[in-house]
């Protein structure tokens, strides 16, 4: 039984996968908080974009 306990905590099988899986969460919540920030501004840039448009 410890020897199986041994054997999981030294395995690094799912050690790169976990890393990864970091780096993609936080380059999705580095994207959300951008779109959410900025959104707003991004929208009204369009708004203006379409109004002097229809002009």
């Amino acid at each position: 039984m410890i020897k199986a306990f041994t054997r999981m905590i030294q395995d690094e099988d799912g050690q790169g996968l976990i890393e990864y899986g970091l780096i993609i969460t936080g380059i999705a919540l580095a994207a959300i908080a951008a779109i959410w920030l900025l959104g707003p501004q991004i929208g009204q840039m369009f708004t203006d974009i379409g109004t002097q448009l229809a002009l």
